[in-house]
């Protein structure tokens, strides 16, 4: 668990909170809830249940999936969904995203990180990398298969290595209303952020975190090269 993905978590839980306030159990899964080197678990509020779901026993994992595409929950029986650093490594992780709105209740919330950028790693696999788009791309997958999903917000990290994509989803866009804060309103470290009911990108970049890094090397070395 690299520290961006924490701090995004734990933001997100700072924000979203209030709004499950007076429910008498608020239940949060997380989609790879491994513990490697700290877990989502630590940031969920303790009048929270958590339960933690992964491909294999280890720890940190409450149950353990036969089928990666299936949730053994029933529908509309989970508060608050997690997955950070999971989606990369889903084949089809499309397919994950509709398994999630099914067993979110109508106000549920799916918060998803998934890296833009990072080093190819095998658990098992990596296959994936998310853009400024992604989010609203998986909300026309939803709709197209008859959930009126919503994404709330979304914005790509500014620093370390992964450059996490980090999108919050409600599942009946109808409740919207219901969720008046947002990360966003008091984040700064972003790049390409979006919120609900709106056009405007906040922080637009269209070049990468990387692409900029390559262009100021580039200058530094061109500098250089007429001095010497």
């Amino acid at each position: 668990m690299h520290p961006t993905a924490m701090n995004n978590c734990k933001h997100f839980f700072d924000i979203y909170t209030a709004s499950f306030a007076g429910q008498p159990q608020v239940k949060v899964i997380e989609i790879g809830s491994q513990d490697v080197n700290g877990s989502l678990r630590q940031v969920c509020p303790q009048q929270f249940g958590y339960v933690g779901l992964d491909f294999q026993e280890a720890r940190g994992v409450d149950i353990v999936l036969k089928d990666p595409y299936v949730l053994p929950l029933e529908t509309e029986s989970v508060d608050i969904v997690l997955s950070s650093s999971c989606f990369e490594h889903s084949e089809m992780f499309w397919l994950v995203f509709l398994e999630v709105m099914r067993v979110l209740k109508p106000g549920g919330l799916f918060y998803l990180n998934a890296p833009s950028s990072g080093s190819f790693h095998r658990y098992p696999v990596d296959c994936w990398r998310f853009y400024p788009d992604s989010g609203m791309a998986l909300v026309r997958w939803a709709q197209r298969n008859g959930v009126r999903a919503a994404m709330l917000e979304s914005f790509v990290q500014k620093g370390g290595s992964w450059q996490d994509y980090v999108a919050v989803f409600l599942k009946d866009e109808s409740l919207a209303a219901h969720f008046t804060a947002r990360m966003l309103n008091d984040k700064t470290d972003f790049e390409n952020g979006q919120l609900h009911a709106s056009n405007e990108v906040r922080n637009p970049s269209a070049q990468t975190q990387n692409d900029k890094k390559l262009i100021a090397i580039e200058q530094i070395v061109k500098e250089q090269l007429l001095v010497a």
